[in-house]
């Protein structure tokens, strides 16, 4: 069965509902309304999951499953280069956010990211060690900073809330998901000029990596014809797809 995994709470679950419904698409959950399987009604050979946000990425990744909707954040984050590892077939229009580069608001002299490295630099300088940036976004941080050429830096791996690192003192820097930027600046933080690493929303995407055999394909063709009718959905994603 084609296998395809949606958000199991929250916004991006109604969000990835509600996307469904317009298209016609109706979604039946089979275990209850706690569970964590359903399917489409009218499409047996479509079996849907319901994960976290994050277990949709690593599941795409892994190849466990076929297609997967979650944050372009945590695709990227799971995979920066998705090259022969995922497909995105299609933006969903809904869950928009922005990872970014944010510093202490009193940093009144920090604006860009080659501010940032000039600080980096001094701090190592200083202090005999590296500046240290809170993040849940390692990859995407290590990929962002080494295109700006700053290396003066540590990672401090973020489990709770990362705005609240520099005021707990255990960072310096953050890099982090925001939607309006009020919790940043709610926190004392502002986003640098040129510290938007990525912008995100919901994508609906596929892993190149399962196993993609006829009968998949098939299912996988039906679906996505019914979400766009007069779209090149499928025929993008089959160019993908391993021979």
């Amino acid at each position: 069965m084609l296998t395809l995994a949606i958000p199991s709470k929250g916004r991006l679950k109604d969000n990835c509902n509600a996307w469904f419904a317009e298209r016609g698409v109706v979604m039946e959950q089979t275990a209850g309304a706690r569970g964590y399987r359903a399917s489409f009604a009218g499409m047996p050979d479509v079996e849907v999951m319901l994960l976290s946000a994050g277990e949709i990425a690593s599941s795409l990744l892994a190849g466990d499953i076929h297609l997967g909707i979650t944050g372009e954040d945590l695709l990227r984050e799971e995979a920066p280069e998705l090259t022969g590892r995922m497909h995105l077939i299609k933006p969903l229009g809904f869950g928009f956010a922005d990872v970014v580069v944010a510093v202490s608001a009193y940093w009144i002299d920090v604006a860009t990211m080659a501010d940032l490295d000039d600080v980096c630099a001094a701090y190592a300088g200083k202090h005999k060690r590296r500046l240290r940036v809170a993040t849940k976004y390692a990859q995407l941080t290590r990929q962002f900073f080494a295109l700006n050429r700053i290396s003066d830096y540590r990672i401090v791996p973020s489990a709770g809330a990362t705005e609240g690192a520099p005021a707990a003192g255990t960072a310096e820097v953050i890099v982090d998901i925001t939607t309006t930027g009020a919790t940043l600046r709610d926190n004392g933080l502002k986003i640098l000029d040129d510290g938007v690493i990525l912008k995100s929303q919901a994508q609906l995407a596929a892993s190149l990596t399962a196993d993609w055999t006829i009968e998949v394909r098939k299912a996988c063709e039906a679906l996505l014809t019914r979400l766009e009718p007069a779209g090149p959905l499928y025929s993008a994603l089959a160019a993908q797809l391993p021979r």
